[in-house]
């Protein structure tokens, strides 16, 4: 590394970061990526995992792969566990072993965890899908349901089992509760002797007033109907006020139900606040019109831990909008190198996209609204585009195609019992 150029960090390997790097590929700075994990995610398709459509490799590539030929970068798979932005270093921990770094230019892209709105203690019971390590655990908690419901010792122990709840009516939400539901009636049949798995009752819970609120008036209810088509009761206006291991409260009533999942809240990465800027409710930095921090224009932030307001509307915390943020904060480095003022970041809406199941989505491009089978159309086409890699795209595509074609998903290995899930 030449100590004369620009050392430039970027602390997450996400949709920000990465496209910062790649847009940084030509340009005489050392690159630094640092990330927990040592793949980038496809974290649109997560729920596929979750969901036994698909396995893990084929939503994720290795950062080192993926950034192999580009020579200015160097690949740490570490933990930033301190920010100091007045020093302008950053100490990372690797297992046993710290190291201070310092920096010249920084871009935090650490992404976002689960929210439970001051319920901390639901995590336990109602996992959250961010990683590929929580998709796994749940698609192992869906299937041991159905295991232990076939093994249960009375039907009121059985229906427990065979009740599922989604919290949360986002994009996440419906796609989870859509998938699960097709699971049970069409995957499963025929392959338990003691239970129907057609029996099994999907419930989607949001707590406002329809699901899909992003979503215009007209599609979200095409979504709700195509969820009930499919079987999921979809349960609006109402929050969960307790999830517990033996079920769920909601509107005064105790739900029994052993598998609970959460898609109802998002909060920002704790390195956020280690930056010394002001943040929102959500611990999202609010950033300089240009995405860096105030009083420290060497200092950026992107992806779901900036929050950026854009026409009286917040940025969304989804891929296209990182992408973006990465290629903006790549050209405001450049331009901070050359002595030029950065311009301001201006987000494009290319609109919203969500499946609900087999041959169902909606599809909201800047007002050109779709749904039903040709939007699940192109949002097949979409995801399989924005893939990285033609290994995941052509992975992606065949199990896809054999998916559609048996409505089986061979995803559906259970490496071993969750055991704090065993109730």
């Amino acid at each position: 590394m030449n100590k004369n150029t620009p050392h430039v960090i970027i602390i997450g390997g996400g949709f920000a970061g990465l496209w910062a790097a790649r847009a940084l590929a030509k340009t005489a700075v050392n690159i630094t990526l640092i990330d927990r994990e040592n793949h980038h995610l496809f974290q649109p398709l997560l729920y596929q995992v979750a969901t036994a459509g698909l396995s893990s490799p084929d939503i994720a590539a290795p950062l080192r792969h993926i950034l192999r030929d580009q020579k200015n970068v160097t690949v740490r798979l570490a933990e930033a566990t301190a920010i100091d932005a007045n020093a302008k270093t950053i100490l990372l921990n690797e297992g046993e072993k710290s190291e201070s770094i310092a920096f010249d230019y920084l871009l935090v892209a650490s992404g976002s965890t689960h929210a439970y709105f001051g319920n901390d203690h639901w995590a336990a019971h109602a996992p959250g899908l961010k990683t590929l390590n929580d998709a796994l655990s749940i698609r192992r908690r869906l299937l041991m349901a159905f295991e232990n419901a076939e093994a249960a010792a009375s039907d009121e122990e059985r229906e427990a089992w065979l009740n599922f709840a989604v919290v949360g009516g986002g994009p996440t939400g419906v796609e989870l509760a859509g998938t699960l539901a097709e699971i049970a009636r069409h995957t499963l049949a025929k392959e338990f002797r003691n239970f129907n798995p057609h029996d099994a009752k999907v419930r989607l819970i949001e707590a406002g007033s329809r699901v899909l609120p992003s979503f215009p008036d007209s599609l979200t209810d095409k979504a709700k109907a195509s969820l009930e088509k499919l079987g999921v009761e979809v349960l609006c206006g109402k929050p969960v006020t307790d999830i517990q291991a033996l079920g769920y409260t909601r509107d005064g009533t105790f739900t029994p139900c052993h598998t609970v999942l959460w898609a109802a809240g998002v909060a920002a990465s704790p390195l956020g606040k280690m930056l010394g800027a002001p943040t929102d409710r959500a611990g999202r930095v609010l950033v300089s019109p240009d995405l860096s921090i105030p009083n420290h224009p060497d200092v950026f932030v992107g992806g779901d831990l900036a929050s950026v307001t854009q026409d009286g509307k917040s940025v969304p915390g989804v891929a296209p909008a990182a992408k973006q943020m990465g290629n903006h904060i790549a050209r405001a480095i450049i331009d901070r190198i050359a002595g030029k003022t950065s311009t301001a970041f201006i987000h494009k809406d290319y609109g919203n996209m969500a499946t609900i199941g087999r041959m169902s989505a909606v599809v909201d491009l800047k007002g050109f609204k779709l749904s039903g089978a040709l939007a699940w159309w192109f949002w097949l086409a979409a995801h399989i585009f924005f893939l990285i890699g033609f290994r995941n795209r052509l992975a992606v595509l065949i199990n896809w195609g054999s998916a559609y074609l048996t409505f089986q998903r061979h995803a559906r290995i259970i490496l071993r019992r969750d055991n704090h899930h065993e109730i």
